[in-house]
Parts: C-alpha cells; structure tokens; sequence
C-alpha cells in the first residue's frame, strides 16, 4: 500500500542560481523543478537545503546552506537572527541596499511583463533610512524561549534580543504581560509611543499624532499608518505629482484609511473642488473625520469600498481617483466600477507588484493604459517594494 509522495524536505544538493522570484526568493532548476531558494543571489552556486516539497511538488523552497561561489552586491548580515532556519522578517540581509534595489526593480519588471504584457523600466528609489532602524511599527510574537519574531513561513518564534531593522523606540518588550500572544510596538513621527497587548493598549496613548509636510494626522495605536517614517511624504509627493489635482476637480480616495491622501487632495481641489473619502473600516473613519475636519470639501463615505462603488455612494463621475487597495489589490469589480467613473487620471498606490499587474491588466482591457510608474524601496532588507502607478484613458494617446 502506497504511503504517498516521498517528501523531499532535507535533501541536499548544487545548484546554479538564476534570477530573482517575487516574494524574497531567488530561482534555481532541480531535475526539471523550479526551486525557490533564500539567501542567494542571482548568478551564484549555493548548496540548497529543501525546505518544502516532495516528489509530486511542481516547485520546491529551498535554503542556500553554503556558498560555492557569491556574486555582486553580497554583504554580511548586520542581523545574527538572519538566515537558514531563522528569523523570517527580512529576505535581503545578505545583499547592499544598492543591490536590493536592482532586484525589487527586477521583480516589478517580471510581474509587468508576465502579468500584464507589458514591458517596464522600473527604478526603485532609495529611501533614508535605506537599511536599519526604519520601522516604526513592530509585532512582537510572545512564545516559550521569550519575545521574538516569526520564522521563515512558520509558526515557530525566533527569540530575539533585538530587531535591526526596528525604530529604536520599538525595542523588543522586556516583560510581556502573562498570557499575551502578540505585542505591538508603535512610535509615531511626533515621538508618541503605544503598546498593545493582543489589541488591547496596555502603555502609552491610545491615539497618536503623525506629521506630513504642515498637517498633523490622529492615528489609532492600532490603525493603519506606513512604517518607514518618510513613507507618508513619499507617497504623498507622488500621488499629487502623478495626480495634478486642481481647483475645481472632482476627486475620489479609496481604501483611504485616515484621510493621507484626502487631506491633500482636499486642499490641491479647493473650496470649489471636492474629495469622496471611502473607507470601511470603523476606527479609521474615525480618525478620518477629525483629520479632515476643517476641509468641507471633503465628504466621508463610511463603507467597503466595492460595496459604496456599486451603490453609486462615490458618484457617477470624477476627474480624478486614488486608490490605495491592501496587499490583495483592488480586483476586477473594482476596478471595472472605477473606469465607470469615467476619470482621466488614476493614481493607484500598490505594495504587491503582483496585484497591481493584474488589475492593470484589468484597466487595459476598460481603455486605460499604464502612463508611469514609480517605485519606492520603503521596507528595506525585506523583499516588499511600494509603486504608485498613473493610469490615463488610452483615447487620450
């Protein structure tokens, strides 16, 4: 009696590397399989360590377990927790900031071209800090050894003493209080500080202030907020430099969390112009109403995004439209109701280079093509990459 395939996790072998994969992965072959391989670089010979995948798998994951020879761009991991087995939080500790770049900007290439067939020349652009101490938002997991962090693709805790690419003032909490799973640290720009314990506050204000340019924005300890501390500014810099919002215009910001965007937007439109903040989520709407509360203009829509599309709740045009969707994307029936809309620019602000491809794809087929599109290396030594992209009615060529 067969007892299935046989698992392949352990096995050893010598391989060539090739490019870079979307999700910190770089490619090798193995007896005709793709393997996605950690802690490699394109062009070197590593010996990989399968890490999932037996004899029935179409691809198989792989640590790099010794180097046979390195490429360009290889540097020595500033964090003892990185590597084989390790802490899974970061992909490109082993490679200069200058060189993660070239690989994110590969990634969103690849994604294009197979994704939406179209072919892109992406430069990902440094932003300070571009290595260590960035990250202003942490999630501390609690397990038996202590406080740590997840390991590659498990639920295993990788004690830590301290986090490399964590914001000094979210240092890993010395005494968790008992029975708590999860704890997140979280400093914003004015120096506010938060601790939840499994959601519940337990130090610090249960409301922080973050600055970008001359507004101050309320954010809830646990809402939404970027985590690289000049990630507002920079986004914001693109959205209104891509967007050109102008007085008089009709403006629609999705997903749009505390009002980042709308606050702008509202104030490029003018008392004239006006801005529809759609937004589902309760607390964030909240914080949305206070952060925009001297800008009339600018109307809150409180429901999921596809639902206040399909109940006409955004309007039945918009010169202009924002969207800022989660990891997913904004799919099809979103992105149909937004062509609906009938608007000649939309700016569309994504962390997966995957689901953007995909519903530009989707605005290919509506009559709008990709005019630009900017990349933002936001989570350094991770394999995450932020793009803003313009899409503008093909007619318009």
């Amino acid at each position: 009696m067969s007892g299935g395939p046989v698992s392949l996790v352990g096995r050893e072998a010598v391989l060539d590397v090739d490019g870079v994969a979307h999700g910190g992965h770089c490619v090798a072959r193995w007896d005709g399989r793709v393997v996605f391989v950690r802690h490699t670089l394109p062009g070197e010979q590593v010996r990989v360590r399968v890490t999932e995948g037996d004899e029935s798998s179409r691809f198989l994951r792989a640590d790099a377990v010794e180097l046979l020879s390195t490429a360009a761009g290889r540097t020595q991991p500033p964090c003892p927790h990185a590597g084989p087995g390790r802490c899974g939080g970061c992909d490109f500790q082993h490679v200069t900031p200058a060189r993660q770049r070239e690989l994110l900007g590969a990634v969103v290439h690849e994604q294009m071209q197979r994704l939406a067939g179209l072919e892109v020349d992406v430069t990902v652009r440094a932003v300070p800090p571009d290595d260590l101490g960035w990250r202003t938002r942490v999630g501390w997991t609690v397990g038996p050894a202590g406080v740590g962090l997840r390991r590659h693709r498990s639920h295993a805790v990788e004690p830590v003493e301290r986090c490399y690419i964590a914001h000094p003032a979210v240092a890993v909490p010395p005494h968790p209080p008992a029975g708590v799973e999860r704890l997140d640290a979280v400093v914003s720009s004015e120096g506010d500080r938060s601790l939840l314990a499994d959601g519940r506050r337990v130090e610090g204000r249960a409301r922080l202030v973050e600055r970008v340019r001359d507004r101050e924005f309320r954010v809830s300890g646990a809402g939404f907020w970027q985590v690289h501390p000049l990630a507002a500014e920079t986004l914001v810099e693109a959205v209104l430099e891509l967007g050109r919002p102008a007085p008089g215009e009709r403006a629609v910001d999705l997903y749009a969390g505390v009002g980042l965007f709308s606050v702008f937007l509202g104030e490029q439109v003018g008392s004239v112009g006006q801005v529809v903040l759609v937004e589902g989520e309760a607390a964030a709407v909240r914080d949305a109403r206070r952060n925009v509360h001297d800008l009339p203009q600018v109307g809150i829509v409180h429901a999921p995004v596809e639902r206040a599309l399909a109940a006409g709740r955004a309007g039945e045009r918009a010169d202009l439209v924002v969207l800022d969707p989660p990891r997913t994307g904004a799919r099809a029936t979103v992105v149909r109701r937004i062509a609906a809309l009938r608007p000649g620019r939309v700016v569309y602000v994504a962390c997966d280079p995957a689901a953007l491809a995909r519903d530009v794809a989707t605005f290919a087929g509506l009559g709008y093509r990709l005019a630009e599109l900017q990349a933002f290396a936001l989570f350094p030594m991770t394999s995450h990459v932020e793009c803003v992209a313009l899409l503008t009615p093909a007619a318009n060529d």
